[in-house]
């Protein structure tokens, strides 16, 4: 493959109160303030006239653009050559601690400094409110403008003269300039020595939570990369993490595909939890798990497949025809119908989510109190819908099945229940838990094909489906059977793509066939040739994936085959997840063949 089509050429920061995205040539194209779920203040990269825009540009026209990450940080960096000259962006959000917590503002720092000759540049801010719908009214400070419309106001600050903010001169650029944006709130400070103080502070504290990471040594770099990034998904003030932070990017030009993703997905908790897990980040795993304990606490109905960060569970979607779309892609959604789905996995998913928090050893004594309460609730839910068909994993909207993933999740919700009852000495909870195991597993043999050697996504289909790669991760199947092997061999006879790139499935849906597949059922695909012992394969596989990475090493949804482009929304927490999944499982594997047998004892 000499080029790609279509990459997203931006970074993102943040600091769990935000996400920034930072284009190549200095625009914020995306920034949803005040929390993911809230309307964009900057959203060109779905109208570039209604989005509004907060770009540091040349004069003359960019001749070269290049971005870097400060190493072991989510502070970015945007080098601009023009004829004039050269120079240098740092984009950050300020995180560090504070007073014993963590100070993450609604800020957004930008320190701009000249490189090589005399750059001439023009700096526009122009924010919107209401999804593009409102202009902010703007008016200057002796060292700021402010920005306001109703009850929102937003403050520039900065050392360049506000004057250039409105009028149409040029500055020249022979020293460093700050920019701080800030939601809400005054300043006071120093503008000059507080961004360095935060720049240094943020640096050391990016640095100090890679050093604490668990990182194995294949492809060391860049699971760095993939956990700074899912790190940056996690609304801290509530644990959940998004699956993305932009709406409406689509899965395919015209595919109609196009959703919102700013979400907490509780039927993805289980990777999520297995990638935090594996990097030894105990803090946001606690977090995330408290955050699906308390919706299913909370939630005393039908679990839903995802929930606001807030944990709520109203998520109307609506459409928003007067925006443009991404390069013309329409609908522009906001909200999520899926939250209406019925998704029967989501409680194993749950129940995985809490076993940490009830057999762990460093979170028990926390939790015990409620052990068996919280438990037998979800596995009550388990019992009450073993028998259902579901929308599965893939969210269908029109049609039901019984589905092969969703009933392996019960059967890994039963087994962590189990797991429970034991621990605990909960007699009547084991019982129970074995009773609706063996269920779940009866309901999974019925998609078996014996003729092909094959599950199927669903009993009575001859479909297939990448989810079911899972049989053989998450050990239903023995990774070393002769079935495993057959298994695998037949899913990748059908769904594997070029490049090791995989299908979802390749089967007609409420949207005709899908034409861009999956990322993260290629890293599934990874993981699942590395448990059947085709480790060389696996890191084959897994260096070619590397190729589909954007020029940060950030990684779309989808990722469309003949061309390597990378489409849906990005970056996607799951693909990174599944990076940093099929890469521990190579790691290890390599260094400790047994350690997953023996974590499944």
């Amino acid at each position: 493959m000499t080029h790609k089509k279509h990459t997203y050429d931006s970074g993102i920061i943040g600091n769990c109160s935000y996400i920034a995205h930072v284009e190549k040539n200095s625009n914020v194209n995306w920034l949803c303030w005040p929390t993911f779920e809230d309307s964009f203040i900057f959203g060109s990269i779905l109208d570039d006239e209604k989005g509004g825009e907060f770009s540091i540009l040349p004069v003359k026209e960019i001749t070269q653009s290049s971005q870097h990450y400060l190493e072991n940080t989510n502070i970015l960096c945007t080098t601009i050559e023009s004829e004039d000259g050269s120079y240098k962006i740092t984009d950050f959000a300020p995180r560090f601690e504070q007073y014993e917590r963590y100070h993450k503002p609604l800020m957004l720092i930008r320190k701009i400094e000249p490189l090589s000759g005399h750059p001439k540049i023009r700096v526009t801010c122009t924010p919107k409110y209401d999804y593009g719908s409102h202009d902010f009214s703007k008016s200057r400070g002796s060292n700021h403008v402010q920005y306001e419309y109703a009850d929102q106001k937003i403050r520039l600050v900065t050392n360049m003269p506000t004057s250039h903010f409105f009028d149409d001169n040029a500055y020249l650029l022979n020293k460093p300039i700050y920019l701080i944006l800030i939601f809400g709130n005054s300043f006071e400070a120093s503008i000059e020595r507080t961004a360095e103080d935060f720049l240094t502070k943020t640096t050391a504290y990016w640095q100090k939570w890679v050093k604490h990471a668990s990182i194995p040594s294949f492809y060391q770099k860049v699971v760095i990369r993939s956990a700074l990034a899912l790190k940056l998904h996690q609304y801290e003030d509530t644990g959940a993490i998004i699956a993305a932070s932009t709406t409406s990017l689509p899965e395919h030009p015209g595919s109609g595909r196009n959703w919102d993703y700013r979400f907490c997905w509780v039927r993805d908790s289980y990777y999520v939890l297995t990638a935090l897990n594996h990097i030894g980040h105990f803090e946001e795993m606690e977090k995330y798990a408290s955050y699906i304990a308390n919706i299913t606490q909370s939630d005393l109905g039908r679990l839903q497949p995802l929930y606001g960060i807030m944990g709520q569970s109203e998520l109307e979607e609506k459409t928003l025809d007067y925006l443009k779309g991404y390069l013309g892609n329409q609908p522009i959604r906001i909200g999520n119908q899926a939250s209406e789905h019925i998704q029967n996995d989501v409680y194993g998913q749950a129940m995985i989510a809490l076993l940490p928090l009830f057999t762990d050893h460093r979170f028990r004594h926390q939790n015990m109190a409620s052990a068996k309460e919280w438990t037998n609730f979800i596995l009550n839910k388990i019992e009450m819908t073993i028998d259902e068909k579901d929308a599965g994993i893939w969210e269908f909207r029109n049609f039901e099945n019984r589905h092969c993933y969703s009933n392996l999740f019960q059967w890994a919700g039963a087994t962590a229940a189990l797991k429970i009852a034991k621990q605990y000495g909960f007699k009547e909870m084991e019982e129970k838990a074995i009773v609706i195991r063996e269920q779940a597993r009866q309901h999974i043999e019925s998609c078996y094909d014996a003729e092909r050697g094959v599950y199927t996504n669903a009993a009575g289909s001859d479909d297939l489906d990448a989810s079911t790669l899972q049989l053989i991760m998450m050990n239903y199947l023995d990774p070393k059977s002769e079935k495993a092997r057959r298994h695998l061999e037949v899913l990748e006879k059908e769904l594997k793509g070029e490049h090791g790139l995989f299908y979802r499935y390749v089967h007609k849906d409420d949207f005709g066939k899908p034409k861009s597949t999956f990322l993260v059922c290629a890293f599934w695909y990874v993981e699942a040739l590395a448990c059947v012992g085709r480790l060389e394969e696996a890191q084959d596989v897994f260096k070619q994936l590397l190729s589909f990475g954007n020029h940060l090493m950030l990684f779309s949804e989808d990722v469309d085959e003949q061309d390597g482009s990378q489409w849906g929304n990005f970056p996607q927490a799951y693909s990174h997840v599944g990076l940093m999944n099929a890469a521990y499982r190579i790691g290890v594997q390599l260094d400790n063949p047994t350690f997953f047998e023996s974590l499944y004892e």
